[in-house]
């Protein structure tokens, strides 16, 4: 049997940047947009959370909704080719889902079925305002 959790976060996805050392042997993150974007994960998150966090294997659909600049055309499909990066945007989201108890460690994700960043009204998945759209199967172990 297969479960499935969908979480819509809305907010200005925050990648998780490079931490730098401050002294001491603190690292603090270099990029200021990751804590409120880990915080309004992890809210959607609990909203949606029943039982214990996972413990199984878990494939992946992550939609990442980025503001569309001004001067992009608006009237043909445009890709958000620019920062942030996709791959630190994913890795800050999962980091806050392991912190709201979704899934006991982030290292229960197996497969990514769609990783993407998209604009608003460009994509069937997209949100209408910035944000994320997550999709979890959760696979029997």
């Amino acid at each position: 049997m297969e479960a499935m959790i969908e979480i819509v976060v809305y907010g200005t996805p925050g990648p998780q940047g490079s931490k730098r050392h401050v002294g001491g042997g603190v690292m603090i993150e270099s990029s200021k947009k990751v804590k409120p974007w880990r915080q309004d994960v992890r809210a959607a998150a609990l909203e949606v959370r029943s039982g214990p966090p996972i413990d199984a294997p878990v494939i992946c659909r992550m939609v990442f909704t980025l503001p569309k600049p001004l001067s992009a055309p608006k009237r043909r499909r445009t890709w958000p080719m620019r920062t942030p990066d996709l791959s630190k945007l994913a890795r800050s989201t999962e980091d806050a889902l392991t912190e709201a108890g979704i899934w006991r460690d982030d290292a229960r994700l197996v497969e990514y079925e769609r990783l993407a960043k998209v604009y608003p009204g460009e994509d069937p998945e997209a949100l209408d305002a910035p944000g994320v759209r997550i999709v979890l199967r959760v696979l029997s172990p």
